[in-house]
């Protein structure tokens, strides 16, 4: 007799301070390092590192939207859980502080004399504030 495949997954999305979703889904879409990765129910398992990016999943025929950085997600056929070093739903994110952080990480990448700063930090605040952007973008206009 055929197994069947699942028809929902188990969604989970963790930070070290608290549990940001844990959800009944349709769909995942994560940031993985090598791009993003779509995953629906039935899906091969793997692991993902997590990089500063939008999470997406569809529930109920909508599609809910969060910021992650940095992170790992285990892929099980029924179950997807997230380990995100921060994890921050659309609705709440700042877009004001989002781009004056973006602009703060751009004007540091540009001074290529200072050898005080720490181009990597910079690259790495940058990558975070656009994710932030994009995903407010998604509920906010």
């Amino acid at each position: 007799m055929p197994e069947t495949l699942p028809t929902q997954i188990d969604l989970e999305i963790v930070t070290p301070d608290h549990l940001v979703v844990h959800d009944t889904v349709t769909a995942v879409t994560i940031p993985g390092k090598a791009g993003y990765l779509g995953i629906l129910p039935g899906h091969t398992p793997l692991l993902s590192e997590i990089v500063p990016g939008v999470i997406a999943y569809d529930r109920d025929n909508v599609t809910h939207y969060l910021t992650v950085s940095w992170g790992f997600a285990e892929v099980l056929a029924d179950r997807v859980v997230a380990l995100a070093q921060t994890a921050e739903r659309a609705e709440e994110i700042d877009i004001a502080r989002a781009e004056a952080a973006k602009e703060r990480a751009e004007e540091r990448l540009q001074r290529y004399s200072d050898v005080s700063i720490d181009r990597e930090r910079a690259r790495e605040a940058l990558a975070k504030a656009m994710a932030r952007l994009e995903t407010a973008r998604h509920v906010k206009g």
